[in-house]
């Protein structure tokens, strides 16, 4: 996949943020563009921005017969899709118990089964045209290790990294021509900490933030805005990395020391049980 020119690349999320920066770089490697958005203005203008002619579509990714349609509109107009970019996500904190049902459905509807409705959507026709492609699901830093008041979107995360580790060892021995990557990037100057803005209505409202979860919320947000690697930066890195052929891509290199904690944890519980053997 270094040859990108005249390929076709769909993806999610696109009005802003990391999937607007996604796009941004496809249109500058000579690629056709079909960009997906709940937010249907804010796609407009992203469009208007990359230029060229994308195929647009207001898209709610929690909804499957979506994410067919828009599967779709780019096997129709383009013939095939050489990139995936499984985007859109949002976040919501609060403390374990205080997640209602629907603030649990919302989330992992829009971040986990989204992308298993994607997969079953896309792939088949990909392997079908039996041209090289490569899908690239977005997962977080919090799909590898697991902070406070950040529950559901740390589930919905996790199940990201793995649902991509299963479709790498489900395409070995099908195909060798479609590859995977899972992106798992900390704070990003990106909206995601103002996901509930599109909430859709089916999901209600979230209850209000108690004082404690507010002071949270707004460290968070501070924290999204200080990152020091932009959506420009994280796009730069994730077509490197697909050039590359990279599984894994952590771009902030400091949440090293937290998966490096867990995973020696885990790996002392195991030593731990085999020597009670």
């Amino acid at each position: 996949m270094k040859d990108l020119r005249g390929k076709t690349a769909v993806i999610t999320g696109a009005a802003s943020g990391l999937g607007l920066a996604f796009a941004k770089h496809a249109a500058g490697e000579g690629m056709r563009l079909v960009l997906a958005d709940l937010d249907a203005p804010g796609l407009a203008v992203a469009a208007k921005e990359i230029g060229g002619d994308p195929a647009t579509m207001k898209c709610d990714v929690s909804v499957a017969a979506d994410i067919q349609k828009l599967a779709d509109t780019a096997f129709d107009r383009f013939g095939n899709v050489h990139l995936l970019f499984n985007n859109a996500g949002v976040a919501l904190s609060r403390r374990m118990w205080e997640f209602s049902e629907a603030d649990w459905n919302w989330v992992m509807d829009v971040n986990t089964t989204s992308v298993a409705s994607a997969v079953r959507s896309f792939v088949p026709r990909m392997i079908e045209k039996g041209e090289p492609g490569w899908i690239v699901n977005t997962a977080s830093a919090a799909g590898l290790v697991s902070v406070g008041a950040s529950g559901a979107y740390n589930a919905s995360k996790h199940a990201v990294v793995t649902i991509s580790e299963t479709l790498r060892e489900d395409l070995t021995g099908v195909t060798d021509k479609i590859g995977v990557s899972v992106l798992c990037p900390a704070w990003v100057p990106t909206r995601i900490h103002e996901a509930d803005r599109a909430r859709p209505d089916r999901f209600g409202a979230a209850a209000p933030a108690s004082a404690e979860i507010q002071a949270i919320i707004d460290n968070v947000g501070q924290a999204v805005r200080s990152g020091r690697l932009s959506p420009d930066d994280i796009a730069r890195i994730v077509f490197e990395a697909i050039a590359a052929k990279r599984f894994y891509i952590v771009p902030h290199g400091k949440i090293g020391k937290m998966i490096r904690a867990r995973m020696e944890a885990i790996l002392e519980a195991c030593e731990f049980s085999e020597s009670q053997r």
